[in-house]
């Protein structure tokens, strides 16, 4: 008999749930069900996730390596092992087809906090699904970060379009009333859930529920209130409690589950449980048939705000620019330039992108407006409307950039501006946005706090008993906050030894929780803002700090939706420039902007080869300093270099010396080329030219795959996505086999194909873009001049920019 779960909780009901959304979505599939509910703890936050995931399936039906989980328990599926069997590559993916016809519904389950017992809501239609995100933020509203009050009265206000599944407790008498409430608000449209969860009176306890809803008459519907993917998983979920309770594994006692039954289990299963009432696993089907929302379906819409009345957002932003750009150049807009800005604003037209950019000029005119100064940063870098709006200070006419690294038809995605304003008065911006737009319309995007190796093991440990000195020692040597594993050999370094029954089991545990989500937090500064009610998208709630209130989704999640995000970001050293500019006007009647400080000053450059930086932006590390009088930079570009060979991604790629012997005279610059059937000669000279042949940036990469592998523009996009600049991911290795196998059937060498993509391998740690790197690098020559010129100037700026006088 066919069967869909709606009573399940993923890993987003915060210390509950002991399975990851895609899990769930990937085993329900397996074992057979129709569709699957996702219903987290007075929360959506676990929804796109499980929405992503079932996409993939369909889209691509071999989950990407990167889903892969490392170190996990029994239970734990490895996707691409399980949806393409070594040998079975020809064989018709059934499971594919089955995830096609797949449905899910998200919803969530609603815990009161009067007497009422649970009930999980479900949208019928996209209207039913902002009155459940609104009802979410009304209970937001009213309490601290984390909670969620809410009374049965504020459900019944308005039932519309909700459909509403009571989840019986022990107080059947509330039960009985709660459910005659419901059924008058919203007749036709409630349920009450029954689970056989083999706790001994499970068949008396089915018989009184069966009466109880025909009384009303309300049918009977089966569930398995599911935490957790797979029985074997259940030790995980006991974990969980024990942290959330904190208590230990052996004082928790009944508040762990008497069994391991709360897993999906397949249809026929369930059928079996459920022999004496039938009727509840076919209301199952019914009300799948009913749920007629996808998170497709959320339009979104930017705000309105910054085009003046009697103007077309476009028309307005071609207007605004033409004017900005004679602005910028006052003796005539460079060729090169005119024709940036003609085919960005073609782009942005054609996917329909000019209010975002009027967004971000409005805030940035408003901190000018307010003496802050900020400058944007990342890929918007690469942007002629950006530089010419004043956006971003990086002037086209001196760089080569990529803006398909921007935006681009092909990765479908909105673009992604990050701008810096002084660490001193981001709040001031914070606040303008708020009022302008309101806090109904505008939220801090969600960042989802994940356990680490250091707080896994800390939470763990205490769970199983561990002393507090012992998971200290342990967590002590976890380097870093990306790690995916815990080695033996730091258990060592701790002085402890790792075969320890008591410490191997706490590593198991610990690994097994890695990545699960901890609770959230807020962005450090990416705004959602939207055109209606956002908290009808998603919704709001109050952060821990004063006058912020922040959404539920985090950066990938708003990716997958296609929610434009504004990041609002702070920047110490802007303050320190500001402070230096206001020292210099007031005492020396200087007035300079971040575009207009003297360029290509020999003697600041001679000062930075010198390793004198201590204070300068970005370059002020023993790693520069030591850097600077190797590479010695002469030129605005070498500065550009200089802020992005000093990482992790280039070092690992065994990047650096190549570049700085080549550069010295002491090796050949040399670009290996394809066969001669397959390509030019010189085809990777225009893309590793600027570089003496090494790839240092991100945009180079995608022009090497893209040149030498001839990866399509999906393609790259794709590896651009796995180069993550701030974190390892863990991706970059599922296009090892692509890359190499394509450029050696173009002839090239296969070493050269091998090192090439070590080399871009190292971008998954730590890889900068150029345009990332020349936004930082305008901060360090001005630093610099500064700090060369001005020496006594930028050493009070510096100690007043820094809290506690760092500097001192």
């Amino acid at each position: 008999m066919p069967y869909t779960e709606f009573a399940t909780a993923t890993n987003f009901s915060f210390l509950r749930g002991a399975s990851q959304p895609r899990d769930l979505v990937l085993t329900a599939l397996l074992l057979g069900h129709r569709g699957i509910g996702i219903a987290d703890r007075n929360t959506v936050a676990g929804v796109v996730r499980a929405y992503s995931a079932l996409a993939e399936l369909r889209r691509e039906g071999v989950v990407a390596p990167e889903k892969l989980r490392d170190g996990g328990g029994p239970g734990e599926f490895v996707w691409q092992e399980v949806l393409q069997p070594e040998g079975d590559e020809g064989r018709p993916d059934e499971l594919m087809a089955r995830a096609r016809n797949f449905k899910l519904a998200v919803g969530t389950r609603l815990v009161f906090a009067d007497e009422t017992p649970d009930i999980l809501a479900y949208p019928a239609n996209r209207d039913g699904w902002g009155r459940l995100t609104r009802l979410l933020t009304l209970g937001n509203s009213r309490a601290p970060k984390g909670d969620c009050l809410l009374a049965l009265d504020d459900l019944t206000e308005d039932t519309n379009n909700l459909l509403l599944i009571v989840m019986p407790d022990q107080r059947l008498n509330v039960l009985e009333h709660v459910l005659r409430r419901l059924e008058k608000a919203a007749p036709g449209s409630v349920w009450c859930a029954a689970h056989m969860l083999r706790r001994g009176d499970d068949r008396r306890r089915l018989a009184k529920l069966k009466t109880i809803a025909s009384g009303i008459g309300v049918p009977l519907l089966a569930v398995n209130d599911v935490l957790y993917a797979d029985p074997e998983q259940r030790d995980l979920q006991d974990v969980l409690t024990c942290i959330r309770e904190g208590t230990t594994i052996t004082e928790a006692g009944r508040l762990l589950e008497v069994n391991a039954e709360r897993h999906l289990k397949s249809p026929a299963g369930m059928a079996r449980l459920f022999r004496d009432c039938p009727e509840a696993i076919a209301e199952t089907g019914k009300l799948l048939e009913k749920t007629g929302f996808s998170l497709d379906q959320l339009k979104y819409e930017y705000p309105d705000e910054p085009v003046p009345p009697g103007w077309q957002p476009q028309a307005w932003l071609e207007d605004l620019t033409h004017r900005c750009a004679k602005q910028r150049y006052p003796d005539g807009v460079p060729d090169k330039v005119a024709n940036l800005i003609s085919e960005e604003l073609l782009l942005i037209a054609k996917l329909d992108y000019a209010r975002y950019f009027l967004t971000i000029h409005d805030i940035v005119r408003f901190a000018n407006s307010q003496s802050i100064l900020c400058q944007g940063r990342g890929s918007a870098a690469n942007s002629a409307v950006c530089f010419v709006l004043g956006i971003t200070a990086v002037d086209p006419v001196d760089h080569d950039l990529l803006f398909a690294r921007f935006i681009s038809t092909e990765r479908k995605e909105p673009p992604d501006i990050d701008v810096d304003f002084e660490h001193e008065r981001r709040e001031e911006v914070i606040q303008y946005i708020y009022e302008k737009y309101g806090r109904h319309r505008a939220g801090i995007a969600a960042t989802v706090i994940s356990y680490r190796p250091r707080s896994a093991i800390r939470d763990a440990g205490k769970a199983l008993g561990l002393t507090e000195d012992v998971t200290a020692k342990i967590a002590s040597t976890q380097w870093g906050s990306w790690g995916t594993d815990i080695r033996d050999a730091h258990i060592r370094q701790a002085g402890l030894d790792p075969q320890n029954p008591m410490i191997r089991r706490a590593v198991h545990f610990a690994i097994r929780l890695l990545g699960f989500p901890r609770h959230l937090s807020q962005h450090v500064g990416g705004f959602i803002l939207a055109r209606g009610r956002l908290d009808d998208i998603v919704p709001i709630g109050n952060a821990a700090m004063d006058k912020r209130t922040f959404i539920e989704w985090d950066k990938d999640d708003i990716d997958a939706l296609g929610l434009m995000k504004v990041d609002v970001l702070a920047l110490g050293m802007l303050t320190c420039i500001r402070k230096a500019f206001d020292l210099l006007r007031k005492h020396d009647g200087v007035d300079y902007g971040l575009a207009d400080v003297p360029r290509e000053q020999s003697d600041v450059y001679n000062m930075l080869c010198r390793g004198d930086s201590l204070g300068v932006f970005q370059v002020e590390s023993r790693a520069q300093m030591n850097m600077l009088p190797r590479l010695k930079p002469r030129e605005f570009y070498d500065l550009v270099i200089q802020v992005a060979i000093v990482r992790p991604g280039p070092i690992q790629g065994d990047m650096v010396h190549p570049y700085l012997r080549r550069r010295a005279g002491l090796e050949e610059v040399s670009f290996p080329a394809p066969a001669p059937e397959h390509g030019e000669a010189d085809e990777l000279y225009q893309v590793l030219n600027k570089t003496k042949g090494v790839p240092l940036f991100q945009e180079q990469a995608m022009k090497l795959a893209m040149v030498a592998a001839k990866f399509t523009g999906a393609e790259a996009n794709g590896l651009r996505r796995a180069m993550a600049t701030f974190r390892n991911v863990g991706t970059i290795g599922t296009f090892e086999s692509l890359m190499v196998n394509r450029m050696v059937a173009r002839g090239y060498d296969p070493d050269f194909a091998r090192r090439s993509f070590e080399q871009i391998k190292g971008f998954g740690s730590y890889g900068f873009p150029e345009s990332h790197a020349a936004s930082f690098a305008k901060l360090v020559y001005i630093s610099s001049f500064i700090k060369c010129r001005h020496p006594a100037v930028f050493a009070c700026a510096l100690l007043n920019a820094q809290p506690m006088g760092f500097y001192a």
